[in-house]
């Protein structure tokens, strides 16, 4: 089979302008001693992942090497990631993914482009929060999909998020995420016909209506711009955010976050790791999630980006506002193994039917 250093090489040259190499080393605390130095194999490691940005990959990179492991870290978006990981079934060139959320490792699972192992901190992580019935994929970090505002520039928040779309007084106020092949808004969507959904996957009359006046009130999202920038020039008052990154845009942007209610509740983006079925370094790939999984690694990644961890142990070093929050709102009752074969076509409605 391809050496790990071929494959690398592969790597760079199949993704691309579009990929994000993070090979360097940064500055950051050393891994705990606990977490062990199993990755000490001399090969390099490639891992995937669409979670490293604002650093993390740089991070993730350096405490891997404290502990043993070289690793390359290939990083692609979501949707992008996920077709990657499928087309290169026959020849793969990547050892682990982690970042995805539970839809895509649904769809990988289904493809057959993982293989199940159970790390060493399973007992650690509910069981539900990932794959329960083949341990395909566990969990690592948790964030909401929430609807927020500026509480200082916000005088009469709705009482439900549904008001946004469903009363007049709101209309255009709240920012819509229209490029549908991304993964947070396809779990917004998820989010609105959780509802309405049978269990066959059939959306009702009312679901429909409900995404319609979404997309046909809201004000669509401007590439390249942050929602916060938009709060602080007045555009919209309202708009979707995972929960890791409000206290960060509070720091940058100088405001403060407030959340508007759901009744039916919010999805979460549940990020999963995995061993990429067909690696050459199935050994290293499973101590590299024994490593990165723990309650040491994952609570020292919470501490430095505010993240939720999955890990019942980890979160007793998280943010305490990130815990209050993720525990401030219900999450909403998604089957994501339902969601991954209808969201195609539910998007490709969506787009047909109500969007300009």
């Amino acid at each position: 089979m391809t050496t790990s250093k071929n494959r690398a090489l592969r790597a760079a040259g199949l993704l691309g302008a579009g990929a994000v190499l993070l090979a360097g080393c940064s500055s950051a605390a050393p891994a705990s001693e606990s977490s062990g130095a199993a990755g000490d194999s001399g090969e390099t490691l490639i891992v995937y992942t669409n979670s490293n940005s604002d650093g993390r990959g740089e991070w993730v990179t350096a405490q891997a090497a404290e502990a043993g492991f070289d690793i390359e870290i290939v990083g692609l978006g979501g949707a992008d990631l996920t077709n990657r990981i499928i087309a290169e079934q026959n020849n793969p060139v990547g050892d682990v993914v982690f970042g995805l959320n539970t839809m895509f490792f649904e769809t990988l699972k289904a493809e057959g482009a993982i293989e199940a192992y159970e790390p060493a901190w399973s007992g650690e992580v509910p069981q539900e929060a990932g794959d329960p019935v083949d341990g395909a994929y566990w969990p690592l970090v948790d964030q909401a999909i929430v609807m927020v505002y500026d509480e200082a520039a916000v005088d009469s928040p709705p009482a439900d998020m549904t008001e946004l779309w469903n009363d007049p007084a709101y209309a255009g106020t709240y920012e819509v995420n229209t490029a549908l092949g991304q993964a947070t808004p396809q779990l917004v969507i998820a989010g609105i016909l959780a509802p309405y959904v049978d269990e066959s996957g059939e959306v009702s009359d009312e679901g429909w209506a409900q995404v319609e006046a979404y997309f046909a009130n809201g004000s669509p999202a401007i590439e390249g711009t942050d929602l916060y920038a938009r709060f602080d020039r007045d555009e919209v008052d309202y708009g979707i955010t995972p929960s890791g990154g409000i206290i960060k845009r509070d720091a940058e942007y100088g405001t403060t976050t407030a959340i508007v209610p759901a009744a039916d509740g919010v999805p979460f983006v549940t990020e999963q790791i995995g061993v990429i079925a067909g690696t050459d370094q199935t050994e290293q790939a499973q101590a590299f999630i024994d490593w990165f999984g723990s309650a040491d690694v994952q609570g020292a990644f919470a501490e430095e980006f505010n993240s939720m961890p999955v890990n019942t142990v980890a979160q007793e070093r998280a943010n305490p506002e990130i815990v209050e929050l993720v525990e401030s709102v219900e999450r909403a009752d998604i089957d994501f193994a339902l969601l991954r074969e209808h969201m195609g076509s539910w998007v490709e409605r969506i787009e047909l039917e109500y969007l300009p």
